[in-house]
């Protein structure tokens, strides 16, 4: 089982025909169930074309008419994205992914805003994406470090994703699910609402959840996993070591009032029973001495 997406999950792909979707459209489509998982491209000035054998359309909703699309990954430019975004929520999808970096802010409010009260759920932006490993990956993580397993992974950075997973692949931990969240100040999913599956699935024994300086994502999801978690959790927060004295962390991590920092984070989750590492080199070690 997973969370999210499956073998069973088609995908179309706004902004298809650009250097970027193209190239991360064709690593998708050739993982796991990829020719079967995706059956779309978007593109208003191009539709009747195709790329890869995969049929471009005019529209999100002609897409789904046509196809059956049910999730959309978004590639499209900072400055058009936030309206792909709503027009795939128009089109009542299950789930979009939206890995493009750089929307403005103030357009993902607007998005955000309009969101309400729909039940399209938004991953991103400025996300890696998420895996089910041997089934289907939907974004710009390298397929090949995956394999199944039990570990959840979660994460605000897209870089500590691979990380994770290479360092559970080393100890031979497989993953039911990885999910990167991405790191702007407004964005989908937060890290509580991945918890909150991963508690569900009976295919997840253990989860990493990596966070990043700024906001209170973490406590807030910290003090659920306090009360409700019925798994394992190790935590580790990007800027908690950083060589140099430098800080690390996306543009969306600020710190305000003395909130929101490493520090603070680490503390409140290890209050919450959640076992933290200090050290980013440590992540699987971590999670692997609080398997039963």
């Amino acid at each position: 089982m997973s969370i999210l997406i499956d073998k069973n999950t088609r995908v179309m792909t706004q902004g298809i025909t650009g250097k970027t979707g193209q190239f991360h459209t064709k690593m998708s489509q050739a993982y796991a169930n990829g020719p079967n998982c995706y059956v779309a491209g978007v593109n208003p000035k191009k539709p009747g074309e195709s790329y890869e054998g995969i049929p471009i359309f005019a529209s999100v909703a002609e897409a789904k008419k046509q196809t059956g699309a049910n999730v959309s990954v978004i590639y499209v430019p900072p400055p058009f994205a936030a309206a792909a975004i709503d027009e795939a929520v128009d089109a009542d999808l299950d789930l979009v992914i939206c890995i493009t970096e750089g929307i403005p802010v103030r357009d993902m409010i607007r998005t955000k805003d309009r969101m309400r009260g729909k039940r399209t759920i938004l991953i991103g932006p400025n996300c890696p994406g998420l895996i089910t490993p041997e089934e289907i990956k939907i974004g710009i993580m390298p397929g090949h470090i995956h394999k199944k397993g039990p570990i959840g992974v979660v994460s605000r950075s897209g870089t500590l994703t691979y990380e994770a997973v290479g360092q559970l692949m080393e100890l031979g931990l497989g993953q039911s699910s990885c999910v990167g969240i991405g790191g702007d100040p407004v964005n989908g999913l937060k890290h509580i609402d991945v918890m909150k599956l991963f508690n569900e699935d009976p295919n997840t024994e253990a989860v990493i959840m990596v966070g990043e300086i700024g906001g209170s994502d973490e406590e807030e999801c910290a003090q659920w996993i306090k009360t409700h978690m019925k798994k394992p959790v190790i935590g580790f927060i990007a800027g908690a070591t950083a060589p140099e004295g430098k800080r690390m962390g996306h543009a969306g991590a600020i710190i305000s009032g003395g909130k929101g920092t490493a520090q603070e984070k680490l503390a409140v989750m290890e209050s919450c029973g959640i076992k933290i590492t200090m050290n980013p080199g440590e992540m699987g070690k971590t999670l692997k001495s609080v398997l039963k």
